[in-house]
């Protein structure tokens, strides 16, 4: 459980980091703030990359910040439909940055990997938008799209093009 000054602190950094990145114009993605009076949740759209499976999308998520924060990772979650080894089919996101930082039981995570303070907003996203464009199917959150992400990969860009046709539907 945070403290007040903890929750102070993480506030203050969590403004910082909105401000640099909404003054900024960066090609890949955009931010604000869910609820105005909500520091700790933000809406993200990230955009495909081009020359990439994901090319043309602008796919919506939710990032949910810990009260700790930068001491504890945050969450992301697409909103937008998203077929991709490393996403759960309910959005979340599976990568090692997001993991918190604590031996991996299983082995295949090294601690170096996963997440650290010196981390921020922006380096998590552009972690995302590298990992949408070259999945780790070794350690899949989605069996299914890594299994076609291997073995078909005509199949796997057509369902990931019908995501991104239906991202630009929900705008």
């Amino acid at each position: 459980m945070a403290d007040a000054a903890s929750v102070k602190a993480a506030a203050i950094k969590l403004n910082k980091e909105l401000k640099e990145l909404t003054k900024g114009t960066s090609e890949s993605f955009s931010v604000g703030l869910v609820d105005e009076d909500n520091l700790f949740e933000w809406n993200v759209t990230m955009f495909g990359s081009p020359d990439s499976y994901y090319e043309g999308g602008m796919f919506k998520a939710i990032m949910k910040f810990p009260k700790t924060y930068p001491f504890e990772p945050p969450t992301l979650r697409f909103t937008s439909k998203m077929w991709h080894p490393n996403v759960y089919d309910d959005g979340r996101v599976c990568i090692s940055i997001l993991h918190r930082p604590e031996h991996d039981e299983s082995g295949y995570e090294d601690i170096a990997e996963r997440w650290s303070p010196a981390q921020t907003v922006e380096t998590i996203l552009m972690s995302v938008i590298a990992m949408l464009n070259s999945p780790n199917d070794e350690s899949p959150a989605n069996v299914d799209a890594a299994k076609m992400w291997r073995d078909d990969k005509k199949a796997y860009r057509k369902k990931v093009q019908r995501c991104v046709e239906q991202s630009m539907e929900d705008w």
